[in-house]
């Protein structure tokens, strides 16, 4: 079947785009209005991720109560950051939409959400504020979350999940590994280099997923990126994705985080597959099971 993978992990990629959503607003190029006129898997929304076996969010971009809403996803037990970009962080408020009782303004205890933090990030998500201060506190006093604070590695069921750090100073970028009976899922969505390619963690994973970088031509405008360009700071080019997948040893890879900019639609990632049987590119609603 299109879009699986047979093995046991189940997972939803619930979106499967990058900082700009496809179509992106008012954008008439070729890829936004195909999107705009075909919808999914064409149309793409903000990154995220969802592991049933667990019941666990992986980031919150403006679009998730719709991505949510569109999926069969029926509860949600533990939410995760990759890192705190907007595009990752800008729909931290669906733990209010799910769990607000709206006779009492506060939580149906029910329906909690635990909020799986590595301690690096806990002094950076309070700079994420409202009116009423840091979201993290006042989703916390009003129950909607409660928060688990870890270092290295948080053992959730039967899911080992291993937080690896990829340190850029200012910014802290994470490279989730989750475990399972055997299997390895590296969860890789942004902002990943430099790659922590020699923790012997993050090898020979059943699947590898993981955006595919920087593409060097056919982008929109015509545009080339000069050597000196900001993204080549948190990105690899695509063949040097690739190449990093080889050395890792990753049985299966997954593209993720799909940016509007790079002016490929559907269709055109699917050309890229046919050259390469190792490889997929997610499209929103994806399911796959690892």
């Amino acid at each position: 079947m299109q879009g699986v993978f047979l093995y046991l992990m189940k997972w939803t990629i619930l979106g499967s785009g990058g900082c700009m959503v496809i179509p992106k607003p008012l954008c008439r190029c070729r890829v936004c209005l195909e999107a705009r006129k075909k919808g999914v898997p064409y149309a793409r929304a903000g990154p995220s991720a969802f592991l049933h076996d667990i019941n666990l969010l992986i980031d919150t971009p403006a679009e998730i109560v719709s991505l949510l809403n569109r999926s069969a996803i029926r509860r949600a037990d533990y939410l995760i950051f990759t890192h705190l970009d907007p595009d990752h962080t800008e729909g931290f408020r669906v733990v209010e939409q799910i769990a607000l009782d709206f006779r009492t303004w506060r939580a149906y205890p029910e329906k909690q959400i635990c909020l799986l933090l590595p301690e690096q990030l806990s002094g950076r998500l309070r700079e994420i504020r409202s009116q009423f201060g840091p979201l993290v506190d006042f989703y916390r006093e009003s129950g909607f979350i409660r928060l688990m604070l870890f270092q290295d590695s948080v053992q959730i069921g039967d899911v080992r999940i291993r937080a690896i750090s990829v340190d850029r100073g200012r910014q802290v970028a994470f490279v989730y590994v989750f475990e399972q009976s055997g299997r390895k899922v590296v969860y890789a969505p942004c902002d990943i280099k430099p790659f922590p390619a020699h923790r012997n963690e993050v090898q020979r994973a059943d699947l590898l997923i993981i955006q595919p970088g920087i593409f060097e031509k056919g982008l929109k405008h015509g545009f080339r990126y000069p050597a000196e360009h900001i993204s080549r700071t948190t990105l690899y080019t695509f063949e040097q994705t690739l190449d990093l997948a080889k050395r890792l040893q990753a049985k299966k890879v997954l593209f993720v985080h799909l940016e509007e900019y790079w002016n490929r639609s559907y269709d055109d990632y699917r050309a890229l597959e046919s050259d390469n049987e190792m490889i997929r590119f997610a499209y929103d609603g994806m399911q796959l099971t690892v």
